[in-house]
């Protein structure tokens, strides 16, 4: 293990981050090759753990450092241990339809994580409906903690799913809880968002969750609301219910803490609903979701799902100054954040750009102690007439065809590190390594891109196991690879023994879900088979 690679990456973040640490928080500006200046609010909490408490992969204290001194720090890691921290986070699972005569048009999913906040602050989500038709994959990127991030990759898929349901089922859901009996199944997970923190204040939540769907059965609508609209209502049903839900008087004061920190906290959202052809991407934030699509002469694209919701995207800067006044064009954006604090202009939480600064003062004078619970007070400049934050998503419709071969949904790590076409080039790779005929590589003209791709990935394979988790291969690269594409070992190791209290300057968690699409199955849609 060469000791340069410790020394270049130690140094390099020595002298590209600015710290003014104060009780549990960390200010940094951290300079990266890939990107320019950025401004982030972390929590930073002590290395006394090995694991998250909400089942979230953290690295093991042998692997992982506190010391920011050179001569204290060692690369310990063999090519082996490499590949068990990689994998740690590994998830996937075959989709088996078997009630349909048409099989699923999802084949299988691939995930996988890799911390770089301690405990890791991301979270994901995989579940089918089990009183309506769909399977729904989300990702959740947290930031100011993790307490928002898991809330809602708990709870918004069940809004989602109520708000599909029709007013039938809806009348049994009411009638069952009224007569004390079970409700019905409303999902099944196949990859859970990790064991809850949050079993002490389920009933509150399932209270919420039915005030909602009365309202539902309000608007007598025999077949429910559309996939577009459960999306669009269902973020935000969900982010007004943690915003009430610290505002009504709670007495259980686990409760009361526990929904401080997740108002307090905040998280961006990438879900993706699929059913049969039909697929809707909803997205609040800078997670992202990308296609990879094989034309019929073999060449292969991205086709991207989502937008950034950030300063650079120009019709979010518009949106945002329609809904201000003019007086605040020049401070709702100031050193490309949100108020010159977020980075997103989307997400769950963050009540401090959301409500008044009187709510904010009389929520906090009740007594919370807010230095125990990780709660970072403030009012950025220029407050003058929130809410500047919203969770209302972006819906988008796609329309499935055979050539649609794979979806994608990565937090902002993976895509700050690696762009859309690297990532179809990276999967476009794994599935050729897996097995050559699902590509049809061989057989098929490719273009020089991804000629050069699979030429610097054969070269990287012969350094270590092939990974059988496209996800895995997509954080490895994002982490480990050079400016020119290649994989470089020993960047790889460092990156990944990174002291604690310096990982989250040079990278963030990074959370990717990889689905593949039944081709032929969905080309039965379209003959009618």
């Amino acid at each position: 293990m060469s000791s340069t690679v410790s020394y270049w990456i130690l140094n390099s973040t020595r002298n590209s981050i600015a710290t003014l640490q104060g009780g549990r928080r960390l200010y940094s500006r951290c300079v990266s090759n890939r990107n320019k200046f950025k401004w982030r609010l972390f929590s930073w909490v002590p290395p006394t753990l090995n694991s998250s408490p909400c089942g979230g992969f953290t690295l093991c204290k042998a692997y992982r450092h506190t010391s920011t001194e050179e001569d204290d720090f060692h690369l310990q890691l063999s090519p082996e241990q490499v590949n068990e921290v990689l994998r740690a986070g590994e998830s996937a699972h075959k989709i088996l339809d078997l009630e349909s005569r048409v099989p699923n048009s999802v084949l299988q999913f691939e995930s996988n994580q890799l911390a770089a906040n301690s405990p890791v602050e991301d979270r994901r989500g995989v579940a089918s409906c089990l009183q309506t038709n769909g399977l729904m994959f989300g990702i959740f990127d947290g930031h100011g903690g993790h307490a928002c991030a898991q809330a809602v990759s708990e709870r918004l898929f069940y809004y989602v799913a109520v708000s599909l349901m029709s007013h039938q089922t809806l009348e049994h859901m009411e009638g069952a809880v009224e007569s004390t009996k079970p409700l019905l199944p409303i999902l099944h997970w196949l990859k859970h968002p990790g064991d809850s923190i949050y079993k002490d204040v389920t009933s509150v939540h399932l209270d919420h969750l039915r005030v909602y769907w009365q309202e539902l059965l309000d608007l007598h609508m025999e077949m429910g609301l559309s996939i577009e609209e459960a999306l669009r209502y269902s973020f935000q049903r969900l982010d007004s219910d943690i915003s009430l839900e610290i505002q009504a008087p709670l007495e259980d004061e686990v409760t009361r803490n526990l929904s401080l920190q997740v108002a307090f906290s905040g998280a961006t959202a990438c879900m993706a609903h699929v059913d049969g052809i039909h697929l809707h991407v909803a997205n609040a934030g800078d997670c992202r979701a990308i296609l990879g699509v094989q034309e019929d002469n073999g060449m292969w694209s991205c086709l991207p799902l989502t937008r950034d919701h950030n300063a650079w995207n120009q019709a979010e800067l518009s949106r945002l100054k329609r809904e201000h006044p003019e007086s605040e064009d020049r401070t709702i954006i100031m050193e490309d954040r949100l108020l010159g604090v977020l980075m997103p202009c989307r997400a769950f939480g963050d009540v401090q750009l959301k409500w008044s600064k009187e709510l904010q003062r009389s929520i906090l004078e009740r007594g919370f102690n807010t230095k125990a619970l990780n709660i970072y007070q403030f009012t950025p400049s220029h407050y003058y007439t929130p809410p500047y934050l919203t969770a209302e998503p972006e819906v988008i419709y796609h329309r499935l065809r055979p050539q649609d071969r794979f979806l994608v949904l990565a937090s902002d790590g993976l895509w700050d590190m690696l762009s859309n076409e690297d990532v179809v080039r990276l999967v476009v790779g794994h599935l050729a390594e897996a097995d050559p005929h699902k590509t049809d590589l061989a057989q098929r003209p490719t273009n020089l891109g991804l000629m050069q791709s699979l030429l610097l990935q054969r070269k990287a394979s012969g350094l270590h196991e092939a990974d059988q988790n496209a996800a895995t291969r997509l954080i490895r690269h994002a982490i480990g690879s050079n400016e020119y594409g290649e994989m470089e070992p020993e960047r790889l190791a460092a990156m990944l023994t990174l002291p604690e209290d310096l990982a989250r300057m040079y990278r963030d968690d990074i959370t990717v879900t990889v689905v593949y699409f039944n081709s032929e199955s969905i080309g039965a849609y379209y003959k009618g088979g």
